[in-house]
C-alpha cells in the first residue's frame, strides 16, 4: 500500500475538508484519505490511483492541488 501526500490550495474549513475527503475516497483503490485545511495537506493511503487521479479529484470538489 503506498501513501502520498498532497498539498491543496483553496480548503479554508472542515466542510472543504469533507468535499475533497468525498471525491478522493471514490477513486479506485484508495483505501483512507485524510485532509486538514489548517496546513493544507490531504493523505491518501491505497494502491492503482495515480497522482493525476487525485488532482481530478480534488478539482472535482473545487480546488487545486499545488
Amino acid at each position: 500500500m503506498a501513501t502520498k501526500e498532497f498539498a491543496v490550495d483553496g480548503m479554508t474549513c472542515g466542510h472543504c475538508e469533507l468535499s475533497v475527503k468525498e471525491e478522493i475516497g471514490e477513486i479506485a483503490g484508495v483505501t483512507d484519505v485524510t485532509a486538514d485545511h489548517t496546513t493544507g495537506k490531504v493523505t491518501v493511503a491505497g494502491e492503482g490511483f495515480s497522482d493525476e487521479d487525485v488532482a481530478k479529484a480534488v478539482a472535482e470538489a473545487g480546488y487545486k492541488v499545488v
